[in-house]
Order: C-alpha cells, then structure tokens, then sequence
C-alpha cells in the first residue's frame, strides 16, 4: 500500500546551503534505498516535504524526521492512502525557489509568503504539483 505524507518544520539553527546539500544527498541515498520518492523545500528557516512510498517505509522516515534535531515544530500537514505516486521522478527533488512564483503561491495561501502552517495539506500538494508542472525541481 502506497501513502503519501507531507509535514513542515522548522529549522532549529540556521542552515548553510552546504547543510542543505548534505540534507538533500543523504535524502536521496537513503530513499532509493527504502522506495521513498517525494520532494523538498525549504526557505526561511522552514522545512516542507512531501514523501511517498509504503506505509511502513514513509512512517519510519517520518519518525526520523521528528526526532532529527535539525527540526523542531514538526508538523503532519497531510497523509492519505493513495493509488499512485504524483512525484515518482525523484527520489528527493529539491524545489528551486529562484522559479517560485509569489502569484503562484498566493493561489493555496493567504498571502506571497509561503507559509505552511497557515495552508492545507491540500494546499501544499497542489502547489507541489504546480512547481512540478513549472519545471521548478532540480534533481542534482
């Protein structure tokens, strides 16, 4: 059974683009390894992904999320059951946030900030998709 699961953070400490790498390198060794496929964002000090695979794999990648120190304020924004992976190209694509647009994101939010903790799990996927869509994940 296949679920997809999408969560925001915080960063605990400011995070250098070397950290972030490191981040994203390590994500995607270890989720071709356990069938995990999804994305990542992070601006301003706040985590946003989505991950997809098995019940099993998802939910024990997760658990290593919230008790990674790296993260505080964690928060399951979303976690369905689903019959296919929307984000199976990658197994962690990094959003590019030079090809976010403020309109774009102001389509699921209140305002341009991106902000996950005033949207929707919903919200969140959508816009997900939209950046898919827009060409804005890199895979290296």
């Amino acid at each position: 059974m296949l679920v997809r699961l999408v969560y925001a953070s915080r960063a605990s400490r400011d995070l250098s683009p070397q950290d972030l790498q490191d981040i994203v390198r390590r994500s995607r060794q270890h989720n071709t390894q356990e069938g995990i496929t999804g994305l990542l964002c992070y601006t301003e000090g706040i985590f946003i992904q989505v991950l997809e695979g098995s019940r099993e794999s998802v939910n024990t990648r997760y658990k290593r999320i919230v008790a990674d120190e790296r993260h505080v304020q964690c928060t399951l924004m979303a976690y369905e059951e689903i019959a296919e992976r929307r984000f199976s190209g990658w197994s962690m694509g990094q959003v590019n946030l030079h090809r976010l647009n403020p309109a774009m994101v102001l389509k699921y939010s209140e305002t341009q900030k991106l902000d996950p903790f005033r949207m929707t799990g919903t919200a969140l996927t959508q816009l997900f998709d939209e950046l898919v869509a827009a060409g804005a994940i890199e895979c290296s």
